[in-house]
């Protein structure tokens, strides 16, 4: 059996940085819970995406369900959500026993729809919250999507999980609401092992956000909770391997950028595929290499072809509506998400794929086209 090719999977820098931050962490004896690593981090995030301030957290789960703690959401309001994502996005919503409405995808982004989300806004004008998604790297259409969250005075909160160095009109992702969140668990982009971030330009609502993070715990000298807190924060450990991946991102990007043109290079002749799509406002980061098959040949025959031969590859998204714990709740949309889970493949996009591994990849799925 050949050597696996991951679909993405943690890659350290060549240059050691975790380890520098980690050997800080140790000699320090800084573990646990906080220290010079978390702040640090917090700051060099913040200052690579354009933002005020950051809260470093044990996960991007944790940074949504806190976002929408301080966004209001409770107990009967309606949140908007995309349909296409992964669970993650739409599990604090109960936390928080909130009510989801899943909102469709368009063909021209693959994330929420921003006629489908006006027609939610129209169905549920008393909408609490809305959470966007960049999926896979792709930036929603943000410019109609915060114009209308504006319109209707309603939070919005980005899930940037995906797409850490993805740029829309120049601007980095995850900084267009009023809350953003990023995710660095072992497949994303960058890694800490396990952890998120929450973001904003709202320095009081970060600070509160940390508070909560921290258990709720009260300035006194005694163990003192005048809130429902959480134990939310990121340790000074994986803080360090945070910062020593940032300096690396762009070289990530790069990777992912490399990998998909050559995806679409190499394939792009093949009869019903079609890569996932690119506007001229989006930068993407192509966390994951996806596109949709339209003909005979189907995701699971590649699937399959690629898992005889150790290769991992992915379906798209089961939309959210389509879950059975999720179906119960409304769907505003047509069939657009459905379809691209249905037709949608996510091609193995491991940065530390060498141009062999490529080259594997890309005969085994032209095999079944027969060339």
């Amino acid at each position: 059996m050949q050597e696996r090719i991951f679909l993405s999977s943690p890659h350290m820098s060549d240059e050691g940085f975790e380890k520098q931050y980690v050997q800080e962490a140790f000699d320090t004896n800084w573990i646990a819970p906080l220290g010079e690593n978390v702040n640090q981090f917090e700051k060099e995030l913040a200052a690579k995406v354009g933002c005020e301030a950051a809260a470093a957290l044990s996960s991007g789960t944790a940074a949504i369900h806190l976002a929408l703690k301080a966004a209001g959401v409770g107990e009967g309001d309606v949140v908007f959500c995309p349909t296409l994502t992964f669970s993650a996005t739409a599990n604090p919503i109960i936390y928080q026993n909130a009510i989801p409405v899943f909102i469709d995808s368009d063909y021209e982004t693959w994330n929420m729809s921003p006629k489908a989300l006006e027609e939610a806004f129209v169905k549920y004008p008393n909408v609490k919250a809305v959470i966007v998604v960049h999926l896979y790297g792709l930036s929603a259409d943000m410019e109609k999507i915060v114009t209308l969250c504006k319109k209707h005075n309603v939070a919005l909160i980005e899930d940037a999980a995906e797409s850490l160095g993805t740029y829309y009109r120049g601007q980095h992702t995850g900084t267009f609401g009023d809350y953003g969140i990023f995710s660095f668990n072992g497949n994303k982009i960058i890694t800490t092992s396990g952890g998120g971030m929450l973001v904003s330009n709202n320095e009081e609502i970060i600070a509160k956000a940390r508070f909560w993070a921290t258990q709720s715990r009260d300035q006194a000298r005694h163990y003192q909770h005048s809130e429902l807190g959480y134990n939310y924060r990121m340790s000074n450990v994986v803080a360090g391997i945070g910062r020593g991946q940032l300096k690396v991102l762009d070289k990530r990007v790069e990777k992912k950028n490399y990998i998909f043109e050559f995806y679409k290079r190499e394939l792009g002749d093949l009869k019903g595929i079609e890569f996932m799509p690119s506007n001229e406002w989006n930068t993407p980061n192509y966390w994951l290499s996806s596109l949709t098959l339209n003909g005979n040949i189907r995701p699971l025959d590649i699937m399959q072809a690629l898992e005889k031969e150790n290769i991992e590859s992915r379906p798209v998204w089961k939309p959210m509506h389509m879950q059975p714990y999720f179906e119960k709740y409304d769907f505003i949309g047509e069939d657009v998400a459905e379809n691209l889970f249905r037709d949608g493949i996510c091609l193995p996009s491991d940065t530390k794929m060498t141009e062999s591994d490529l080259e594997r990849v890309i005969k085994i799925i032209r095999e079944l086209w027969g060339l």
